[in-house]
């Protein structure tokens, strides 16, 4: 039995956090890079999930990092990650998509 601890990250000046849950290797994301990543997009506090790219008839997702083209929970959050890595992220209401929500998605 191997018990992995997660640690919580902040995300220098925002209030995003992330968890790192798998250890990815090669180049970081960096701002202005174009990055493309699977996402599921949850609802913390009633687990709806209302996004994944690995559901049917999805794909990965492609993005230019660090430049405010996605909401800035992702934007900043995805910073550094590499190549394989898979995290957490938790993204409060402000830096998602604000107190309206984005209802197409019933989010």
């Amino acid at each position: 039995f191997v018990s992995v601890i997660h640690e919580t990250m902040e995300v220098p000046g925002y209030r995003t956090t992330y968890e790192i849950l798998k250890e990815g290797d090669g180049a970081s994301i960096v701002a202005g890079s174009t990055a493309t990543v699977h996402a599921t997009g949850v609802i913390a506090e009633s687990g709806f999930q209302f996004w994944c790219t690995k559901d049917a008839g999805q794909k990965p997702f492609t993005y230019q990092a660090g430049v405010g083209g996605v909401i800035t929970g992702w934007d900043q959050g995805c910073l550094g990650m590499k190549k394989g890595e898979i995290r957490k992220l938790r993204i409060p209401a402000h830096e998602g998509y604000g107190k309206g929500g984005f209802p197409a998605w019933k989010i």
